[in-house]
């Protein structure tokens, strides 16, 4: 049997390892800079300062205003910061909505940008951006987007709480997921979506038993990379679009909404392409759907939309938003589908 695809590997630097965070100023000098402006969310900025007083005189000072779905009014404001110290590039410390900032900066300023991500969402090794303005989260694909270094170190995540820890790997498997039946897939990100679902399998129940396990951290770390890698080179359907709906305009949860959407929205495709969703349900047991929501009742993941404070009059919505300019999806969608969908998830009612 012949076959056709286009594969495009990442050109960025992966390092993984225990205490590997300690090597920062390394490659900020290796990427020929010396100015580094380090990011955070305010939960982290200690941590953030922490980091930047190893950093000695390669970093320039701390912003630690990042937030959840990357706001346009919160990247001008750090890129003020950018301009009026002159740094030469950023250093991402922490999860998703830090590295969004970070991307955020790089994609209006071609700044080199190094991640030690805490959590386990993957999007470190995109070169996807979603930001958020006046109440619409919008996606922008860009080579200058991708960071430069990515820096995993497992320790940095055995304090992350278990419910972070859960939604966040959840997040990244629906990266995985969709990698499956996206429609430039090619047979290198199927064998990493697998993997990579394989790895939240065990890591995520190890980590529920046994938190501060090192082992099941550095495995979770691992399938964080594998997931966010696949999204990184094929497109998003039908799951993104409606966390990004969700997430953009009634500022739910970013990871929630992830895990809570995960097996509605596969579940959903497996009826059309059920063979290539079959690593689902060899993984995680059962019919895709019911599987995925099985394991995520198993680690005690967020099930029901209402209980992120979404209405059920919102859902109309949503579905409106969601069906307007779709993303490519291999079942066909309409309002009316989408709209039994959203209903489904906001009960937290088990997929057929």
């Amino acid at each position: 049997m012949s076959r056709e695809f286009i594969y495009s590997g990442s050109p960025a630097h992966i390092i993984f390892g225990e205490g590997k965070s300690a090597t920062a100023g390394e490659w900020v000098e290796k990427l020929g800079c010396a100015r580094a402006l380090v990011l955070s969310t305010p939960q982290q900025k200690a941590d953030a300062e922490a980091l930047a007083a190893r950093l000695d005189s390669l970093a320039v000072d701390v912003f630690a205003d990042a937030v959840m779905h990357t706001p346009v009014g919160v990247t001008e404001e750090a890129m003020e910061v950018v301009r009026l110290l002159k740094a030469d590039c950023v250093i991402s410390l922490g999860g998703g909505s830090t590295t969004g900032l970070g991307k955020a900066i790089a994609y209006r300023t071609d700044l080199p940008q190094i991640v030690i991500p805490t959590t386990y969402a993957g999007s470190e090794v995109t070169p996807i951006l979603g930001q958020t303005e006046g109440g619409r989260k919008t996606t922008v694909r860009h080579a200058s987007i991708l960071p430069e270094v990515v820096i995993y170190d497992p320790v940095l995540t055995l304090g992350l709480p278990v419910g972070m820890s859960v939604t966040s790997g959840l997040n990244a498997m629906a990266h995985a997921v969709e990698a499956l039946y996206a429609e430039d897939r090619n047979p290198i990100s199927t064998l990493m979506a697998a993997e990579g679902l394989r790895a939240f399998k065990t890591s995520l129940l190890d980590i529920v038993a046994m938190p501060k396990a090192a082992d099941a951290r550095a495995d979770a770390l691992y399938g964080a990379w594998l997931c966010g890698t696949v999204l990184g080179t094929v497109g998003m359907a039908l799951h993104h679009k409606i966390c990004h709906t969700l997430g953009g305009t009634f500022d739910t949860p970013h990871a929630d909404t992830h895990a809570i959407m995960l097996p509605y929205t596969a579940g959903y495709n497996a009826v059309a392409v059920p063979k290539l969703l079959a690593p689902v349900a060899d993984i995680f047991g059962g019919s895709v759907g019911a599987g995925l929501w099985d394991f995520a009742r198993q680690i005690g993941a967020p099930l029901a939309l209402k209980d992120l404070g979404l209405s059920e009059a919102d859902l109309d919505r949503a579905a409106g938003i969601a069906t307007e300019n779709p993303y490519w999806n291999p079942r066909p969608i309409d309002r009316q589908s989408i709209r039994a969908l959203l209903q489904d998830a906001w009960e937290g009612k088990r997929p057929a």
